[in-house]
């Protein structure tokens, strides 16, 4: 109880800021096709990292899937600079003892030539379910072609 002849704190009124959420559904997606052919592997699966995350929208949150669709073409046809196609190894386990496997970038090329743009990417996503689903959003073709035509995809340089 406020002593006698005490002032009275005055109520002052804020103004409210509402965060926006976005439902998935609601979200607005787009289609992106990028050319890899002699750019470097980094800075293409950098670029598709972030455009599946969709941190270039105003209404991008770390926990949700806002991002877009990325088709890229001429995946076996990026650059990897310097020694890296000599001394470069993608290593997987197999989950049996003494299942260790490894394999360099030109054998892996030669193999899967979208494989080593596809664990790029995939390093660059989030761990877990969402990074998952994010992976899915993504579409990698070693040639030229590729079947998303109907998309309308935008063509995006890097």
């Amino acid at each position: 109880m406020p002593a006698r002849g005490a002032l009275k704190p005055k109520l002052v009124k804020v103004a409210e800021m509402k965060t926006i959420f976005v439902n998935e559904k609601d979200a607005d997606r787009r289609w992106y096709l990028i050319d890899a052919a002699d750019k470097p592997v980094g800075r293409v699966a950098a670029k598709v990292a972030s455009l599946l995350r969709g941190k270039h929208k105003a209404a991008f949150a770390p926990n949700q899937e806002c991002g877009d669709y990325v088709v890229v073409v001429n995946a076996g046809k990026a650059a990897m600079t310097g020694a890296k196609p000599e001394n470069k190894m993608y290593h997987h386990h197999t989950g049996f003892p003494g299942g260790l496997r490894s394999v360099n970038y030109q054998k892996l090329l030669q193999r899967h030539p979208e494989s080593p743009l596809l664990l790029a990417v995939k390093g660059m996503l989030p761990k877990g379910r969402l990074g998952r689903k994010l992976l899915s959003n993504v579409k990698i073709y070693a040639g030229a072609e590729h079947p998303h035509a109907a998309q309308n995809p935008v063509t995006m340089e890097i």
